[in-house]
């Protein structure tokens, strides 16, 4: 299992679009993926659940994955929250 934390820099948070390129880019990958805010924990592949974690921008995120390609799938979507979701 690979833990990252991450802030999410980009005014707009983890809404509509941003999170839209988070998901499919979680979905390219094996692992198991959650994304926890706070104390709450979700599955990083659902769209719904994603939203309703209602990141905003300044929010600090872990990355959570456990599979056979964990750390290449930790690695990427940090890459991307970084990148602030330029896809």
């Amino acid at each position: 299992m690979v833990i990252k934390e991450v802030l999410v820099e980009n005014q707009v948070g983890l809404h509509a679009r941003p999170a839209t390129f988070f998901i499919q880019r979680a979905n390219e990958y094996k692992s198991s993926i959650w994304v926890e805010k706070d104390d709450r924990r979700v599955n990083a592949k659902s769209l719904l659940g994603v939203l309703s974690l209602g990141i905003i921008g300044g929010t600090t995120i872990r990355i959570i994955a456990d599979g056979a390609d964990e750390q290449e799938a930790v690695d990427g979507l940090v890459k991307l929250v970084e990148s602030g979701f330029a896809g």
